[in-house]
């Protein structure tokens, strides 16, 4: 080692006597072995430290687990053979286990972090010549959870979310233009939900499945919320109550959650509708459409919490320190990737909502799909 060390001073101080020498000397012709030596010891490269190596190494390893999962599934779905029960959960935390892997590898070794990617995930979290493994990721994630043969779907998907949450807002006591608001935000649920897919199964899960993945006991709490404001509704916008007829005459015997029109009613009457009251405040405390749609978002994943922060009249500030709660957040993709982020045991929804940045593309998709629905060139 002490002769390595000595070497390595000896090539660095040679080196620079010859750069000197150039300098001062600039028509002497210099030997070309000269030049090779100084080039050599301006390229040696740094050794990587054995923390550096051990996340080298952990990320290599990932990425080998993730495609070795991804390629089996493949492969089963090809073959039509038997799945494993909730087939997605292990490709999921394979890719949670990937990303994460490359966190802690940028962390110790910043020079990783390369160029931006297609998905918008921050380069400190995924390495863009992983692009493809990705897009497989979603594709067998669409064979896996494919709506089941008699699904019924709607020819106005996005359209029926807008007009139905519209409506409901209505029903609350909400404005034109706060009804619109919640318009928005739950046409973003849908895409948080279900990647804007209708009647869909999941992978990662035996209880929720639709278009608004929900339980059984759920859409039967929103079906029942529902019965108690169809009323209200019909008295302003009869059209809609006739869609819903022909929606439940159409149903039969069918699991309700498999009709895109009853599987979002029934999931925004459930979970969302409660606090479409409390949009206008949600705005002034939040101006960012995506952030308010994160907000709603949370209803569907730490319900209780999030409750307690819209009216704790701080919403931005209110602390999160339960590690159950953590742990739900972990499980969807929020403080999941690095030891940085796996460590931490408390956050405020403001640093929640941060850390919500893998929703971000399926929020602006929904904006965009938003406008389009308004007739809108605007987000």
């Amino acid at each position: 080692m002490r002769r390595e060390k000595h070497f390595r001073a000896t090539v660095r101080h040679s080196a620079a006597i010859l750069l000197a020498a150039l300098a001062l000397a600039p028509m002497v012709s210099m030997d070309r072995s000269a030049i090779a030596f100084i080039s050599a010891a301006r390229a040696e490269p740094t050794p990587l430290t054995k923390a550096q190596s051990d996340a080298l190494d952990a990320y290599n390893n990932a990425v080998g687990s993730f495609k070795s999962i991804l390629n089996e599934r493949r492969a089963q779905i090809n073959s039509k053979q038997p799945l494993p029960d909730v087939p997605g959960q292990a490709l999921y935390l394979a890719r949670v286990n990937m990303m994460s892997a490359y966190k802690d590898l940028t962390d110790i070794l910043p020079s990783r972090i390369g160029k931006p990617n297609k998905f918008g995930i921050p380069p400190a979290y995924f390495d863009a010549d992983s692009e493809p493994l990705i897009d497989e990721y979603r594709k067998v994630f669409d064979a896996l959870e494919a709506p089941p043969s008699n699904a019924q779907n709607s020819e106005t998907p996005f359209k029926d979310v807008v007009d139905l949450a519209t409506a409901i807002a209505h029903a609350k006591g909400l404005d034109t233009h706060n009804a619109e608001m919640a318009a928005r935000i739950s046409l973003g649920i849908f895409f948080a939900e279900t990647n804007g897919k209708q009647n869909i199964g999941n992978a990662r899960s035996n209880k929720y499945k639709g278009s608004f993945q929900t339980g059984v006991s759920e859409d039967r709490a929103g079906q029942r919320k529902w019965a108690a404001i169809r009323k209200s509704v019909a008295a302003f916008d009869p059209p809609l109550i006739a869609r819903d007829d022909k929606e439940e005459a159409r149903i039969g015997n069918l699991d309700r959650r498999f009709n895109h029109w009853i599987a979002v009613r029934d999931g925004l009457m459930n979970a969302h509708a409660d606090l479409f009251p409390q949009i206008p405040a949600i705005v002034r405390a939040l101006p960012d459409a995506i952030d308010q749609m994160k907000v709603f978002e949370l209803i569907q994943i730490i319900p209780t919490p999030t409750r307690a922060a819209l009216k704790s009249g701080d919403l931005a500030n209110f602390r999160i320190s339960d590690a159950r709660i953590m742990g739900y957040l972990r499980n969807n993709s929020i403080f999941a990737f690095g030891r940085a982020d796996r460590a931490k045991t408390s956050a405020t929804f403001r640093e929640i909502l941060n850390a919500m940045w893998l929703f971000n593309d399926k929020f602006d998709r929904a904006l965009s799909r938003f406008a389009e629905i308004q007739g809108r060139s605007d987000k």
